[in-house]
């Protein structure tokens, strides 16, 4: 991929993990080549790696469009953070004073949000809380791994419609995994991490299957 096609791509990306572009949303060429500035030779390269990355769909008679995630799209991607974000926590060698000072800043900002009855701001909260716990390992090919799977997790987070009452339960949750973490107790924080993942899969598959009926869905 072209440099210019993978600023595009991280831009378009970052736009849909920050929750700008939501599920379902039509993606015309014109538009975004002129926004983005880049050609529309460079936008389709750019809009082809995120189709490969099963954030965007090529949907008939639509063009490109913001994928709609199933049930079996929240099952695969919690497999990979079940493996990736407990390690990260329990491996306390890799752990940074700055890195730990993210980690307590993602859990600020989404308690000013609560306060604020911001709740989109608490799920983009949320979403630094666990870029950072990512952080922490000090691994530039993991960073680039979770901004793919944060970007499907805002899809999933939308789907769930109202954001209070899924996050709310999870913001001293975070909290108490950072207490964790600053007191050098990886195991208990990633025990802890591994039960409040699990807990948060079981919620998204249970809603997303009661929107969809059964089976997955990407468009």
């Amino acid at each position: 991929m072209s440099m210019s096609a993978d600023r595009a791509a991280r831009a378009l990306r970052d736009q849909v993990a920050e929750g700008a572009l939501s599920c379902g949303t039509r993606l015309p060429e014109e538009r975004l080549s002129a926004s983005l500035g880049v050609s529309r030779n460079t936008l389709r390269e750019a809009l082809s790696q995120l189709v490969a990355e099963r954030i965007l769909v090529r949907a008939p008679h639509r063009g490109v469009v913001v994928a709609t995630p199933g049930a079996d799209d929240v099952r695969d991607v919690y497999r990979v953070r079940l493996l990736v974000e407990p390690g990260v926590c329990r491996d306390t060698t890799a752990h940074s004073t700055g890195g730990l000072a993210a980690v307590r800043a993602a859990v600020t900002e989404g308690r000013a949000a609560a306060a604020a009855e911001d709740w989109p701001g608490v799920a983009g909260a949320n979403q630094h809380f666990h870029r950072g716990l990512v952080a922490l390992a000090g691994s530039p090919r993991l960073d680039a791994q979770m901004e793919l799977l944060l970007a499907e997790m805002r899809l999933f987070f939308q789907r769930m419609g109202a954001p209070e009452p899924f996050h709310r339960p999870y913001l001293e949750e975070n909290a108490a995994i950072a207490n964790l973490l600053e007191e050098g107790r990886g195991d208990d924080a990633a025990d802890r991490l591994t039960s409040y993942l699990r807990a948060a899969e079981h919620q998204l598959v249970e809603a997303i299957t009661a929107l969809d009926g059964s089976g997955p869905r990407r468009s």
